[in-house]
């Protein structure tokens, strides 16, 4: 039985988020998964928008500690 990695389930929570982010002209990257730490790209008006870091604080780092174990936080790199 093949296991689903840590990347994997992260990069599954980001595409169901895409959509979202994709309607108001943005999109997110994965970068990396290393030791419970996130990190990922916004792209398009996601990587200039004022309210990014809510974004990615309240919105995508929330459903990634909801829904993937072993996640302690997110960081946005540039």
């Amino acid at each position: 039985m093949e296991t689903t990695t840590e990347f994997e389930q992260v990069q599954e929570v980001l595409d169901k988020l895409r959509p979202f982010l994709l309607r108001d002209g943005g999109d997110v990257e994965l970068v990396e998964v290393e030791d419970g730490i996130v990190r990922v790209r916004l792209l398009g008006a996601c990587g200039s928008c004022p309210s990014s870091t809510i974004t990615l604080k309240a919105g995508i780092e929330r459903a990634l500690l909801e829904e993937v174990p072993g996640i302690t936080e997110i960081e946005q790199v540039f």
